[in-house]
């Protein structure tokens, strides 16, 4: 089933624009804890489950997005159904992904309250918050490593051997990024301003 979807999305037929949206429905449904863990979610799914795109291609998606107004798993989805299917496939690509959210909040909204203090659900949301950072967490190391480590072929993370052979630092990044943490830390200036520094950083130096 998958390969069909795969063959279907890439050869951008009327077939696979619905391929498109079950597998943003599908995102969408198995992203809990917010557009960071979409991050991580959806690199596993677009690039390492349906190789719709590659690790790079989609980091650069992430900086965009995050870059810009609006969640970042809807801008996510709305990047890739357009570069694949124009306007319409970033509508019903982004209608996929925000579909399972609109009816989960719907119900919770309609229900929720009469269970909230229930012991049970108090469980489930305490195990559910360290379970989230660590998703989160995933995102954040896969990011620092494309935006600040040159990375050759046949490097894994869960290898620590490949790591020697295959990962440089990428200098003038990493001394970037160590400054704008340093001016997040002891300023109090708007991340907006540093996310534009970046911008203008990444065309003069990258």
């Amino acid at each position: 089933m998958t390969d069909f979807m795969i063959s279907q999305i890439q050869s951008q037929s009327g077939v696979g624009l619905f391929c498109l949206i079950a597998v943003f429905f599908y995102v969408g449904l198995i992203t809990i804890g917010g557009g960071q863990v979409a991050i991580t979610v959806m690199q596993q799914v677009l690039v390492d489950q349906f190789h719709l795109i590659d690790d790079a291609f989609f980091f650069n998606m992430v900086a965009i997005s995050e870059s810009t107004p609006g969640p970042i798993g809807i801008n996510i989805a709305t990047y890739i159904g357009t570069e694949l299917y124009g306007v319409w496939g970033g509508f019903f690509s982004t209608l996929g992904e925000v579909l399972p959210s609109l009816i989960c909040i719907i119900i919770i909204a309609k229900f929720f309250g009469k269970f909230a203090e229930k012991k049970g659900v108090k469980a489930a949301f305490s195990t559910l918050r360290p379970a989230v950072s660590g998703v989160i967490a995933v995102a954040a190391v896969k990011i620092i490593i494309i935006a600040l480590f040159i990375v050759r072929e046949g490097f894994l993370l869960s290898s620590p051997s490949t790591w020697n052979d295959n990962i440089q630092i990428y200098g003038i990044s990493a001394i970037f990024y160590l400054i704008c943490l340093s001016v997040l830390f002891r300023t109090k200036i708007h991340p907006v301003f540093l996310v534009a520094a970046g911008a203008v950083f990444g065309v003069i130096f990258c």
